[in-house]
């Protein structure tokens, strides 16, 4: 896929050290999410610097949240895909999404027992610390 035109005016756009700085993801991390195609190409500059536009900032913030879920890269790059693909691809988009929701559902439940748990023995604890 051919890279986007060079943006006019670079003061709007960042640099790969700033959008590193911005995200927490690596300047290495970011060119992987590029050639991997979880990302577009991201425009260059006229000596050909990488610049992220504001929206391939905000794509950026939803895939690090689909990172955060515990989306996988191989579903991340399919949703990137589909993505691409249009208007004819959201159902697609939708059902993949309600899918990892109903995952990370599970595994909130989990977590809830397993604090409760450890709630449980904090009091248990604290009560045997009380009696001394």
């Amino acid at each position: 896929m051919p890279a986007s035109p060079q943006p006019n005016d670079d003061a709007e756009t960042l640099s790969i050290t700033e959008v590193s700085r911005r995200t927490g993801l690596s300047a290495d991390t970011l060119r992987y999410y590029e050639k991997a195609g979880l990302i577009q190409p991201v425009r260059r500059s006229r000596v050909g610097v990488r610049r992220y536009a504001t929206a391939d900032m905000e794509w950026l913030a939803f895939l690090m949240r689909l990172r955060d879920t515990g989306m996988s890269i191989a579903d991340m790059k399919l949703f990137a895909e589909l993505r691409r693909a249009g208007d004819e691809s959201i159902a697609a988009r939708l059902e993949l999404l309600s899918d990892h929701r109903k995952v990370v559902d599970q595994r909130l439940r989990s977590l809830r027992s397993s604090m409760r748990a450890l709630d449980k023995k904090i009091a248990h604890y604290r009560a045997l610390l009380e009696e001394k």
